[in-house]
């Protein structure tokens, strides 16, 4: 069963996930969005004021040490859905900074700001991205089969859609405009490669939204199992809700691993989640992801304590065939 693969040990409210390999050494590390459930408020307060909460593993993923929050950040404002790539002039982030900390969804302006650094450890503000809205959030970064580098990002202004912006070089973008529209809504894109496809996720707060490209300009859903995976809760007790905004880490050409969050709480009632602090609370856990016959499996009943994220053939992951259950898209 699918038990928390990490818990922030400060508030319990790890959210947002995105794991990397730290080049040269035995570490991944994962950075998140660190939110404070038990802030009184008023209103969605506690989603607000959050910074970026980092943990490294040192046995592939099997365990995750808390080592604070990521340093050099900006202060004083929102940090959510921490983007981190590998360039070839070192690590970059891509962060959601939203204005002060409001306690209503749209009080403030959102955008991304780029952060550089050499180690994950230390970070310096490189500066906003200019994507042609004051409501951007939640940035995915991949290279394309064009040779261009694309960002997508969730546009708050056209709807809750997925919009994207292209750049030769990691310097200059330009936004290339909607290519998921917001039928249904939606938000935390996320982007890779597997199995000779481009995948996108998107969290449609009812599982997540499968999206599939030959070369990660142009995207259809996929129309298996309404198009989702995560959306039927896994056997664990502490997973039984909905998986959320997640990061999928690419193994080899046919397996990956995907960190998502979900809220811990037993069952998820209309809105729920906005005023018990229990069903605020939520943790970081583990999906294997396939490419099978041209759709993407996601099982989500991983056993726990094991390495997750081995690049070879000995990985101990469970290994399944597909079925009704496990969510394929």
């Amino acid at each position: 069963m699918s038990a928390p693969v990490f818990r922030d040990p400060i508030f319990d409210g790890a959210t947002d996930p995105v794991v990397i390999a730290r080049d040269g050494t035995d570490e991944w590390w994962m950075f998140y969005t660190q939110r404070r459930p038990e802030d009184p408020g008023p209103g969605v307060r506690w989603v607000h004021g959050t910074r970026i909460g980092t943990a490294v593993s040192t046995d592939q993923g099997a365990s995750w040490r808390y080592r604070g929050t990521a340093s050099g950040l900006e202060e004083g404002n929102t940090l959510w859905a921490p983007e981190v790539v590998r360039s070839p002039q070192g690590y970059r982030m891509y962060l959601t900074v939203v204005d002060g900390i409001p306690s209503s969804w749209s009080d403030a302006e959102a955008h991304i700001v780029e952060y550089l650094s050499d180690d994950l450890e230390h970070w310096s503000r490189r500066g906003r991205i200019e994507l042609g809205s004051d409501r951007v959030i939640d940035a995915a970064v991949e290279h394309c089969a064009d040779g261009r580098w694309r960002l997508w990002y969730k546009n708050e202004r056209d709807g809750s859609s997925t919009w994207a912006a292209t750049s030769a070089d990691l310097q200059q973008w330009s936004v290339e405009g909607r290519v998921v529209p917001a039928e249904p809504p939606h938000e935390g894109p996320n982007v890779f490669r597997l199995g000779g496809w481009y995948w996108l996720l998107t969290d449609e707060w009812r599982g997540l939204g499968v999206h599939r490209s030959i070369d990660g300009a142009r995207w259809t859903r996929q129309d298996a199992a309404g198009g989702l995976i995560l959306n039927e809760p896994g056997r664990h007790p502490l997973d039984r809700q909905l998986g959320r905004h997640a990061d999928a880490v690419v193994l080899d050409s046919t397996r990956a691993v995907l960190f998502y969050f979900t809220h811990t709480a037993a069952a998820e009632g209309e809105d729920r989640w906005l005023d018990a602090v229990a069903s605020r609370r939520s943790a970081v856990h583990v999906a294997q992801l396939r490419v099978f016959e041209g759709r993407l499996v996601a099982d989500r009943d991983v056993p726990a304590g094991r390495p997750l994220v081995a690049r070879n053939e000995a990985c101990p992951l469970t290994e399944v065939e597909p079925s009704e259950t496990e969510g394929t898209a």
